[in-house]
């Protein structure tokens, strides 16, 4: 049973709402803690708690002496949540577009190893290939390599790769995802990654692996995600300070993942 988000939960998606209506631009002077309390009609404590959600997650900055101002120039990667690039491009000011440059169906055994390992399917297993660019104000700055089953979501069209897959996923597919596990690091662009993101080859990258899944543990998706290091923040709220755990991350010894990357120093 989901659990009913509380009146903090909620504040902080009013302000999101607040954000995307684009009611205040990128570098802009955002509400106050007072203005929060008087509108929302709540406390100035859990007005000042929501503003410091949204300045831990990157949509909001908090400037010295001047107050909070709604982020510009860097487009945020959130690491706790799935959220649509699409949103996070319109929250940050900016106009998202999408490039698709290849959508096919294809066996599980013409995809990579790794996909097919990831994906748990067998050979005959019918897949989804999809080569997007995602563009931010018409500057590419995403280069995304995605592998989805096709079964959860067979008719899917190059309109519809065009929005977001999330979107698609959980409403025409009625699909519920569970989240996603990845890895990121950083690589730096080959001369075809470098022309298709209009930057110079051999500039530093931040590479997403990842393997998405439904509600049961199900996998849905594998994606090679490239990021512009340039446009994109990828920020994380920790807790404190724990009792050290066994290491869960893994040797990389090779690239086949991306290839064309190469792992930087």
């Amino acid at each position: 049973m989901t659990r009913p988000a509380s009146f903090h939960e909620q504040l902080i998606e009013k302000l999101r709402k607040l954000l995307r209506s684009r009611q205040f631009v990128p570098g802009a002077k955002f509400l106050t803690e007072r203005e929060i309390a008087e509108r929302f009609d709540t406390s100035r404590p859990t007005a000042n708690k929501a503003l410091s959600s949204l300045v831990s997650t990157g949509l909001l900055e908090f400037r010295q002496g001047a107050g909070t101002f709604v982020r510009e120039s860097v487009l945020d990667y959130d690491l706790q949540h799935l959220v649509s690039f699409t949103e996070k491009a319109k929250a940050a000011g900016k106009k998202p577009s999408t490039q698709v440059i290849t959508l096919k169906k294809l066996s599980a055994a013409s995809a990579p190893s790794a996909v097919a390992q990831a994906l748990h399917v067998p050979p005959a297993e019918p897949l989804l290939y999809l080569e997007r660019v995602r563009l931010a104000d018409g500057q590419p700055v995403i280069y995304e390599r995605r592998h989805v089953v096709a079964r959860f979501c067979m008719g899917m069209t190059k309109a519809e790769a065009k929005g977001s897959l999330y979107a698609f996923w959980t409403t025409r597919c009625r699909l519920t995802i569970s989240g996603a596990d990845e890895s990121i690091r950083a690589v730096n662009a080959s001369k075809s990654q470098a022309a298709t993101l209009g930057i110079a080859s051999n500039t530093a990258c931040l590479l997403v692996i990842a393997t998405g899944f439904l509600e049961g543990g199900a996998p849905l998706w594998h994606e090679e995600t490239l990021y512009r290091s340039d446009a994109y923040e990828f920020r994380n709220q920790l807790g404190g300070v724990s009792s050290p755990k066994p290491a869960q991350g893994r040797m990389r010894l090779t690239q086949d993942e991306f290839p064309g990357s190469k792992q930087s120093a």
